[in-house]
């Protein structure tokens, strides 16, 4: 059972470990990096002892933002058949 649930706002990012952290009881810190959020990973571990929290938050906010211009068609050369 998680330890706790967490807001991802109430998590501080974590230049140094490139990670999400919050305080664990133990003295250390909870931790999960952006690329696990994007394949929806939801449990923040603390790498010393056995805690982990659950991680409240929008997949969807740390999706790739794909690119809003519209598919054109390829264009197809015409071919002359023999």
């Amino acid at each position: 059972m998680s330890y706790d649930d967490v807001e991802i706002e109430d998590m501080e990012w974590n230049n140094e470990l490139q990670a999400y952290t919050y305080p664990c009881p133990c003295g250390d810190l909870f931790q999960i990096t952006k690329e696990d959020l994007k394949l929806g990973e939801e449990i923040a571990r603390c790498p010393s002892c056995s805690l982990y929290i659950t991680v409240v938050y929008n997949v969807e906010d740390f999706l790739d933002k794909k690119s809003n211009k519209p598919i054109e068609p390829s264009k197809q050369q015409p071919i002359t058949v023999a």
